[in-house]
């Protein structure tokens, strides 16, 4: 998968609400079965938040954990096939291949990647980079930026407002 010239758009979340209507939105995106989305962000900004409004959004149901000792926790819908991985413990690239990372990548399904640049050099291009920075306890600057023909087809028709339902 070729990465091409990004194409960026930002956003503000005010707080968790804003949070969870834009993983209903991107629920809703036909193209999203096949993406792998690299999530970036410092520790405690809410890339799992987003990832489990996400989750949930897509009918997944029961306990959604963190990967973050198991490195990765997949999750089986019907016609969907979605791991998410966390890399943060990650040391060296190589680990991810290791693991035998290669083929769950190659494989067909939605990949959710937080810290993605432990994998670097090894992980493939994602389709959409989502990274979430913390302004105060609940609001959050969000650059969006996709990176492939698929990331771009996901952004189209994003609302200005991140598909918030409720006024700022």
């Amino acid at each position: 998968m070729d990465c091409h010239p990004p194409i960026v758009k930002t956003l503000r979340w005010h707080d968790e609400t804003a949070t969870q209507a834009f993983a209903q939105w991107l629920a809703q995106r036909p193209q999203l079965g096949t993406a792998l989305i690299a999530l970036g962000g410092d520790l405690g900004v809410g890339k799992t938040t987003l990832v489990r409004h996400l989750l949930q959004a897509l009918g997944v149901r029961g306990r959604i954990k963190s990967p973050t000792y198991a490195v990765v926790e997949p999750y089986e819908l019907p016609g969907l096939a979605i791991w998410h991985f966390d890399f943060y413990r990650f040391s060296d690239p190589r680990e991810w291949e290791d693991a035998g990372f290669r083929d769950l990548f190659a494989s067909p399904g939605l990949k959710l990647v937080e810290w993605p640049e432990k994998a670097a050099g090894v992980l493939p291009c994602p389709d959409l980079t989502i990274h979430i920075d913390c302004d105060s306890d609940d609001a959050r600057d969000v650059t969006l930026t996709a990176r492939t023909e698929l990331g771009t087809r996901l952004l189209q028709d994003l609302p200005a407002d991140g598909a918030r339902k409720d006024p700022a």
